[in-house]
């Protein structure tokens, strides 16, 4: 037996005006004349043989079978529209990720591409910044940041482990013969001396850290802005080896010791508790994963 449904557009005019209480408002709300929204009226009335509102001076009330079935309806209509909305947020998304400048020079931005072929209907829009976000009072979906992964509240994801070694210009390796062991890094200039990773480095080298303090180079903070200053020849940078591989290809840097150092911090995807199940993070974090996970780190 075929399921008794009234027209569509008589019930979508019976639920603005139960909502609106007024065919003037209901009808401005679907874009129809007040008299197209009498005739939808009426018909849904004489579909269900029963009278669905009473005209009052000032607007309309429900009948007692308006009552019955005019929750039900909103209800209906609501979830409608709620499948809809999701369906065009599904179409058309934005993922904000923030994260560091070199970070995201250096690893996240060369690998975007592979990110929008994949999830063509999440747009992905970067902030960079050196302070942690609050998730609670900025527009901000994930992060991706270095430390230890323990923050409270965050789900946290580690992305890769850090590693690094000195790198140069050939041309500055040959001014002193070419570097052959960790002790001729300390006849040359140390880019960025203030990075807290020199200080490891020489300490696991069994050399002395003081030469830190005896060093003229700027502060640059990122390997973004010492990377170049290397190739440029102005002194030895510590720089994370597979994010310069086509300069290592091109000789345009070079790494002369064969061991390289592990950060006692990583990267990591850190994102709120409540994010576990929104279907941008979600798809950026299996990316994200599978990116790290080609060994390109």
């Amino acid at each position: 037996m075929p399921r008794f449904l009234p027209p569509l557009a008589a019930i979508r005019a019976f639920e603005a005006v139960a909502r609106k209480l007024s065919f003037t408002r209901a009808a401005e709300e679907l874009g129809m004349t007040q008299a197209a929204v009498s005739y939808q009226i009426k018909l849904l009335e004489e579909r269900l043989h029963a009278k669905l509102f009473v005209r009052l001076p000032h607007g309309v009330a429900l009948t007692e079978e308006g009552q019955r079935i005019a929750p039900n309806i909103s209800e209906a209509f609501d979830l409608l529209h709620e499948t809809f909305d999701d369906l065009e947020r599904a179409h058309q998304e934005t993922l904000a990720v923030s994260t560091t400048n070199g970070f995201a020079a250096l690893w996240l931005v060369p690998r975007l591409d592979r990110f929008r072929l994949a999830q063509p209907q999440i747009t992905v829009r970067i902030e960079t910044t050196d302070r942690v976000v609050d998730f609670e009072q900025e527009d901000i979906d994930v992060a991706i940041r270095a430390g230890d992964g323990k923050w409270p509240g965050l789900v946290a994801v580690k992305v890769h482990d850090v590693h690094y070694a000195p790198m140069l210009s050939p041309k500055l390796a040959a001014a002193i013969g070419g570097v052959r062991e960790p002790a001729d890094i300390m006849k040359l200039p140390l880019l960025d001396p203030q990075n807290s990773l020199w200080a490891e480095w020489l300490c696991s080298h069994d050399l002395p850290i003081d030469i830190l303090e005896r060093q003229s180079s700027p502060s640059l903070g990122t390997q973004v802005f010492s990377a170049p200053a290397a190739m440029d020849g102005r002194g030895v940078a510590l720089l994370t080896p597979n994010y310069f591989r086509r300069e290592l290809a091109e000789g345009r840097l070079i790494r002369p010791l064969a061991e390289t150092s592990k950060a006692v911090w990583a990267y990591w995807l850190a994102y709120p508790e409540r994010s576990r199940r929104v279907r941008k993070v979600n798809a950026f974090r299996t990316w994200l994963m599978e990116e790290a996970g080609k060994g390109a780190t």
